[in-house]
């Protein structure tokens, strides 16, 4: 498959995209792995990305964009992809749609997951991650809780709740999406790749792209 998932924070991308990866092969890709990857690497794109990293700034779109052409090319991509959360913007996906012709790769379609303000809250305000930087589990507090002293239940160490998953923190999440990234489901809607999906439960969720899936 070759999709892109949009959606809120805390819409369910990751855990969608993850599923999905179990279901065919194809390999989940977000900005933010591939940026860390490439820095980790020490490659030519990594060490240009590092600058702005350590500056604290946001890497440029046109950075960006040869990291995402590289990621593209590598071997684990020939099954399929899954763009989780990419992109952000309407330029990065007119510049995602000139970049993908050039590669010549056709998209399955693009899924929006669908789910309210008062879901969003539930899920990131009770969400705890793992403060290894090589794990990062994910837990939730009333679904899926981590060990009772408040660690990982895969390395041990202590889960946190990042500074961005506090109600305010949301909020303002959820502002800026709606600035800046919720306009690209008029985008995709005009270039007939559109299809939304009710994001509630992960499992129902799936069954209904699985279904529009060319696979």
């Amino acid at each position: 498959m070759r999709i892109i998932l949009l959606g809120a924070p805390g819409a369910g991308k990751g855990t969608i995209a993850k599923l999905l990866e179990e279901f065919d092969g194809s390999v989940q890709i977000s900005t933010g792995d591939i940026l860390r990857s490439a820095v980790k690497a020490g490659t030519p794109l990594g060490k240009k990305a590092k600058e702005y990293m350590d500056r604290g700034d946001l890497a440029p779109d046109s950075l960006i964009m040869e990291i995402m052409e590289a990621r593209l090319q590598e071997p684990d991509c020939r099954k399929g992809f899954i763009l989780d959360g990419f992109p952000r913007t309407i330029p990065q996906a007119e510049e995602l749609k000139k970049l993908l012709a050039r590669l010549n790769i056709q998209m399955d379609f693009v899924a929006n997951l669908d789910v309210s303000r008062d879901v969003v809250l539930g899920r990131l305000a009770t969400r705890r991650t793992c403060c290894n930087p090589d794990c990062q589990a994910i837990y939730n507090i009333r679904n899926n809780p981590p060990k009772e002293d408040g660690t990982c239940t895969l390395c041990n160490h202590q889960t946190i709740q990042r500074a961005d998953e506090t109600e305010e923190a949301i909020t303002n999440r959820l502002e800026t999406y709606h600035q800046k990234t919720a306009p690209l489901i008029g985008y995709y809607k005009k270039e007939g790749l559109l299809k939304n999906f009710l994001s509630l439960i992960a499992s129902d969720t799936i069954a209904e792209i699985k279904k529009f899936l060319k696979v």
